[in-house]
């Protein structure tokens, strides 16, 4: 009976060691899962950092494309209102033209009226 209890006794203190050995395991990896767990934390909060930049330029971005086709549509606006004054230039020349036309026949029938004059007012004095 010593000898069984010896013998329990060997086998309860391997039991133990062996318990030991794989609790000391277990923390080791316990604490390899909890490093590798802080660093998925610091990931995270980098992406987060990343998409809050991402997000922040985007909305910028949006605001200066705005800002662009507001200009765009100013000009477009603008290029309208030069390309209707050119329009009303174009007939201001082409009535100027017209009314100069008009001048030189008038001036051309005056010409022929004073001579036509001339010739009547020279025929009395003779």
């Amino acid at each position: 009976m010593a000898n069984e209890v010896k013998e329990l006794a060997r086998e309860t203190g391997l039991a133990t060691e062996e318990i030991s050995a794989r609790i000391d395991a277990i923390q080791t990896d316990t604490d390899a899962a909890v490093g590798a767990i802080g660093r998925i934390s610091e990931i995270i909060n980098e992406i987060n950092e990343i998409q809050t930049t991402i997000a922040a330029a985007v909305e910028e971005q949006t605001a200066t494309t705005k800002e662009i086709a507001g200009g765009v549509s100013g000009a477009a606006q603008g290029i309208g209102e030069i390309t209707m004054n050119i329009t009303g230039v174009a007939q201001v020349a082409h009535a100027t033209s017209e009314s100069t036309a008009q001048t030189q026949i008038a001036t051309a029938e005056l010409a022929t009226m004073a001579a036509a004059m001339q010739s009547l007012v020279g025929r009395f004095i003779y």
